[in-house]
């Protein structure tokens, strides 16, 4: 009996670093979820921010798909490792003044320790497709998960044909927007966004998608191909 339990604690003693190094990853994957709306796990998917693959290792401020980059984080010098990430969570106006991250950072050092332990893992080259999907909100499905930032873009080359814009009209505040289906719907002007996607994901030149936005139902953006369509679909009319 004695020795069956020297050997229990013996196997928990050998299994408790690598359960303890799981539980960091699960807890660093929930924290992810604040940072998928503006970083992607997924190569060269840049958002509004820079992916995030491939990130150890690399010089600040150098990923050649990003072009969005602060002169200070360019000029920084930093080189991604566990040190200096952790010290960018904790406090990215500090390591590096007048960058353009909008992120107070992560006091606690717990945090900190979960999320890169995740990290790590989820931005190594070669990881799983799946570390995309683990920092995502979950419960809405695709949809939600690609405005959230850490879904699939939708593909906005495959339209229903309620998403098909094929004319817009404004007339004082008001927008007035006819989709493929034949159904026009009104907006307020300040609750009509007009955006461009150029990537592969993005319209068709000459296709504008329409995709709601918000949680009112009261809000949407028209994606196009280009900014020069803006004044091609756009027609002053009452």
């Amino acid at each position: 009996m004695k020795r069956l339990a020297f050997l229990a604690l013996a196997a928990m003693a050998l299994l408790s670093p690598a359960l303890a190094e799981q539980d960091d990853t699960s807890r660093g994957q929930r924290d992810f979820r604040a940072c998928a709306p503006c970083h992607s796990l997924e190569p060269n998917r840049n958002m509004t921010g820079p992916s995030l693959a491939g990130l150890w290792d690399r010089k600040a401020g150098s990923l050649p798909s990003f072009e969005r980059y602060s002169d200070a984080l360019k000029s920084s010098g930093i080189i991604w490792d566990d040190h200096s990430l952790d010290g960018w969570l904790t406090d990215p106006q500090r390591m590096v003044p007048d960058n353009d991250m909008p992120f107070e950072g992560i006091q606690d050092s717990r945090v900190r320790a979960d999320l890169l332990a995740f990290l790590k893992e989820a931005t190594r080259p070669l990881a799983p497709r799946m570390a995309e999907q683990r920092g995502t909100m979950g419960g809405m499905g695709g949809m939600m998960g690609g405005m959230m930032g850490g879904g699939r873009d939708v593909n906005l080359k495959e339209l229903e044909p309620g998403q098909l814009v094929k004319a817009i009209t404004y007339c004082h505040d008001s927008y007035r927007v006819t989709t493929a289906d034949g159904k026009t719907r009104s907006f307020w002007e300040r609750n009509l966004r007009f955006k461009t996607d150029s990537s592969q994901h993005g319209p068709d030149k000459g296709a504008p998608a329409i995709m709601p936005a918000g949680m009112m139902g009261d809000r949407a953006s028209v994606i196009f191909a280009a900014p020069e369509e803006f004044n091609k679909v756009i027609e002053p009319r009452c």
